[in-house]
């Protein structure tokens, strides 16, 4: 798993419009598209997932799994309906 300290802006621009995947609660995995890096390339930053309406994931940390990054535990906030964003200070 990535150390969350090190990771800035720029090791995710790169995978602008991806697929990562989360298990909600150990149910079937769901896809998230990454749509929005927000930053200058290093810190803070903020991430936009965009993924189905439904299930809802609730506001808290999942694991999220991308074939480059590998796994990755972010806190996610829903920001309206399949849209969730993660803050990095």
């Amino acid at each position: 798993m990535r150390d969350l300290e090190t990771l800035t802006a720029a090791d995710f621009a790169p995978h602008l419009h991806e697929r990562f995947a989360v298990s909600p609660g150990g149910g079937p995995p769901l896809a998230l598209e990454l749509a929005e890096v927000t930053g200058a390339g290093g810190r803070p930053f903020s991430l936009v997932f965009r993924g189905p309406s439904e299930p809802l994931l609730p506001q808290r940390i999942h694991r999220l799994e991308h074939p480059t990054l590998g796994a990755l535990d972010l806190f996610l906030v829903p920001i309206g309906p399949g849209r969730y964003e993660a803050i990095f200070t």
